[in-house]
Formats: structure tokens, sequence, C-alpha cells
């Protein structure tokens, strides 16, 4: 058993249809970090098989994988998922500051004015904006408020992360929440 069959796996990109007669096949990249997507890039597309993006066209979303030429061969490859670990992740992609890995930010408990509010059940994008999907506390729930709810994770509502305490301090979440 490798040791990254017991880690949780990211899906970051799915495999489309071959296009043409040379092997191409269409790419749809579902992550923040396309840079991790280049000749000799090898990732999971289940708990232990790899593929290698063997070429790679960013402008029409092409890649070639495992040097196939023939879309015959490719075929088996149609709608295939690439995964990634959390630890390959950390390793490939380049954070600027004041950027967050989305699986770093999930968990995290969410506070306005050292009140607690909820905790971060997952991250979306909507648009261009990233927002926190919150599952409000308990406490709150039981005092009549929505049961979750979406604050945008952009300023003015970001006011601090601390990624080693799980813990987001916002601004006017509260109020969205009220809202809700």
């Amino acid at each position: 058993m490798s040791k990254h069959s017991r880690e949780p796996l990211l899906h970051i990109a799915t495999i489309g249809k071959t296009v043409g007669i040379k092997g191409d096949m269409k790419f749809h990249d579902k992550s923040d970090f396309p840079e991790q997507f280049k000749v000799g890039s090898s990732f999971l597309i289940n708990k232990k098989d790899r593929i290698t993006l063997t070429e790679v066209n960013e402008e029409r979303g092409l890649v070639k994988i495992n040097n196939l030429s023939n879309p015959q061969d490719c075929k088996k490859f149609v709608n295939a998922k690439l995964f990634t670990t959390y630890e390959e992740t950390r390793e490939n992609c380049h954070l600027e500051k004041g950027e967050y890995f989305f699986f770093d930010l999930e968990d995290c408990e969410i506070y306005e004015d050292d009140k607690l509010l909820g905790k971060v059940q997952e991250l979306d994008r909507i648009g261009a904006t990233n927002y926190l999907i919150i599952v409000t506390d308990e406490s709150l729930v039981e005092s009549g408020l929505p049961k979750s709810f979406l604050v945008p994770f952009i300023e003015p509502f970001k006011k601090d992360v601390d990624i080693k305490k799980k813990r987001i301090t916002l601004s006017g979440a509260l109020d969205i929440l009220e809202a809700s």
C-alpha cells in the first residue's frame, strides 16, 4: 500500500473526448493552478494508476497523454478524472501572500468580533469570486438563524486568516447571516 493510497485525493482536471487523428484529447482544468499541467507532469486517475502529460496546448485546451498518438488507444481515458494529493499540491503550486488552498480553509472556524458564527464547510467559486460556505454554529441556529450561509472570501469581508489555528475572522458576515 503506497503512502498516497490513504491520503484524500483532489480532483483537479478531467480529460475529455479525443480530437483529431493524432491522439489529442480535450482538457478541462478544474484547479486554480494551471501551471501544474506541464509536459512531464504525472497525475493519478484513481488510487493507484497514473498518467503523464506528454504534450500540453493551453490555447486549444488539448493534451496528449502517455505518448499515445492513436485515438483508439486514447479512448479508454475519455472522461478520466485527474487527481493529486494535498502533499503534491503544496509542492507544485505556488501561493502568493494572502492566498490559501481551499482544503486549508475547510473546517476553519469563522469569527466576527470574537463571536463564533460557524465553520467553513467548503468553498465555491461563483463567477470570479470565491465564497465560503459556512455551517452556522448550533447556538445561532437554535436562535432562529439559517443552518448555513455564504460569505464572499474577499476584502472587505476577509480580515484575518490563521490556518494553523483554523480560524478566520470576517467583517460583515453576521449581517449576511441575519439577512440570509
